[in-house]
């Protein structure tokens, strides 16, 4: 029983201590009368802790403040010990040991900072995400430290990152290139059709970024003769990012003659697929599942999905999957292994922008940061609330149990992620076919027998893309 009431004063302490209270207002006092009803200064056995939880949130905010003195590289070894005691504060997190987790999260603070190298902005970013882990959902301090960017806020970071990194041209050219040459091998066995349509089925639509590269590539093959008709299907999170992605990609088909294009678009969750409509002989159907089923949070809707899509009988199934193996039950192995990815993708960023760049700034604050503390925080009500990122040998058994085969996919899409990294790499040499002596750089490489390629950071696999076709 004494354990049972340590624990709930403990979970009223950092619910309550923390909460802002309205001192003119009658609710205002009551919760602060609670608070020093729980924790009299002059009598309370959480003293240290109280008073160590609001030096934290000091040291946090001046971390988010531009330190002129941190910027640059960390010195020797340091980066090492930052991670180190990130493990150390990830493990008292993990085992509920506040006390000692707020002592090594004050630490970290004080040596990290936004404007550090990628060491130190990585680490911040999961201090913060395991500073919330500490806090109950209902605290004013984890709304602020979980803080979602604005709908601009996130689309401008997704901006940036598109510009200046190969992380999401890499995967939207590579399964471009897959749905094109699909496209024109049923061209080719079908000659005598005038006018041929590919009907691609998105089932996250996001910003439509990938599709631009497409329209272009469809509308060097049409001619007055021969006009090519593209259907975009795209599933997106709102009505709004739905119709500003339809007013996008519709503005700029029109500059492209001899291309008839149409988007519809639909809520995530809608069945778009449960009735399919008879496939005309001339229609190319191609599924697009980029970074896609491991949003799917229900686990249950994965197999579903596929048996869908497979009783579409599409052309191809297009499937890019950021690499790794985050097991949505063990904390621990999930941070794990989501340090180390963020590590690789923050010191790619290096490579890519200078480090008092704001662009940069914003695509680790409201893009990469927030799906740090996404990841680190889930599980806190839901366990089913998971984003399963796995290793590509998962995946390929999953394809292959729901009766889809890889396919190997072409030259010509190696060769062009090849390209793709000479264009986007700055600073670093990128490096082909997994040869990468120097240690450092963007890397692009061929497995399974060329059925996927794979980004990679140093020895770090990012994304992986690849090709399927119903057995």
């Amino acid at each position: 029983m004494e354990e049972i009431e340590a624990e709930q004063q403990e979970e009223e302490f950092l619910n309550l201590s923390l909460a802002i209270v309205d001192t003119d207002s009658g609710s205002g006092r009551k919760r602060k009368r609670k608070v020093r009803a729980v924790f009299d200064p002059l009598n309370s056995s959480h003293e240290g802790c109280e008073g160590k939880i609001f030096k934290l949130l000091q040291m946090r905010e001046q971390m988010l403040k531009p330190d002129q003195k941190k910027k640059g590289v960390v010195e020797d070894g340091k980066g090492l010990h930052l991670i180190h005691l990130l493990l150390i504060t990830a493990t008292a997190v993990d085992e509920n040991n506040v006390a000692t987790a707020l002592e090594n999260l004050s630490e970290l603070y004080t040596s990290v900072c936004l404007t550090g190298d990628s060491v130190q902005r990585v680490v911040a970013y999961f201090a913060d995400g395991l500073s919330a882990r500490l806090l109950t959902r209902k605290s004013p301090f984890y709304e602020m430290i979980m803080k979602e960017p604005t709908s601009e806020e996130e689309f401008l970071a997704f901006t940036h990152l598109y510009r200046v990194s190969p992380y999401y041209q890499f995967a939207h050219f590579t399964a471009n290139q897959a749905i094109l040459e699909a496209f024109e091998k049923e061209e080719e066995e079908e000659s005598d059709s005038k006018s041929r349509i590919l009907h691609v089925i998105d089932f996250d639509v996001s910003y439509g970024f990938q599709w631009p590269s497409l329209i272009q590539s469809l509308s060097e093959k049409a001619s007055s003769s021969n006009r090519i008709s593209l259907r975009i299907t795209g599933l997106g999170r709102s009505l709004e990012e739905l119709q500003e992605t339809e007013s996008r990609l519709v503005s700029f088909a029109k500059g492209f003659r001899n291309l008839v294009f149409d988007f519809q678009g639909l809520l995530r969750g809608s069945k778009i697929i449960s009735n399919p409509r008879i496939r005309k002989k001339n229609e190319t159907v191609a599924v697009n599942l980029v970074s896609h089923l491991n949003t799917l949070n229900d686990f249950l809707k994965i197999p579903d999905t596929l048996k869908s899509i497979h009783s579409l009988n599409p052309s191809i199934v297009i499937l890019v999957e950021q690499e790794g193996s985050r097991s949505p039950r063990s904390f621990l192995s999930r941070f794990m292994e989501s340090l180390h990815y963020f590590v690789a993708m923050y010191d790619s960023l290096d490579d890519c922008l200078p480090l008092e760049s704001s662009e940069r700034l914003s695509i680790e604050k409201n893009h990469l940061g927030k799906e740090i503390k996404s990841m680190l925080n889930y599980d806190k009500d839901d366990l089913n609330c998971a984003t399963r990122y796995e290793k590509m040998e998962t995946w390929k058994g999953r394809m292959e149990s729901h009766g889809f085969s890889g396919m190997k996919l072409s030259s010509k899409s190696l060769i062009q992620a090849k390209l793709l990294l000479k264009i986007r790499t700055h600073h670093s040499p990128p490096q082909f076919n997994g040869e990468n002596s120097s240690g450092s750089g963007f890397r692009v490489f061929e497995r399974d027998e060329g059925k996927t390629i794979s980004l990679g950071w140093q020895d770090r696999c990012l994304l992986t893309a690849s090709a399927w076709r119903c057995v």
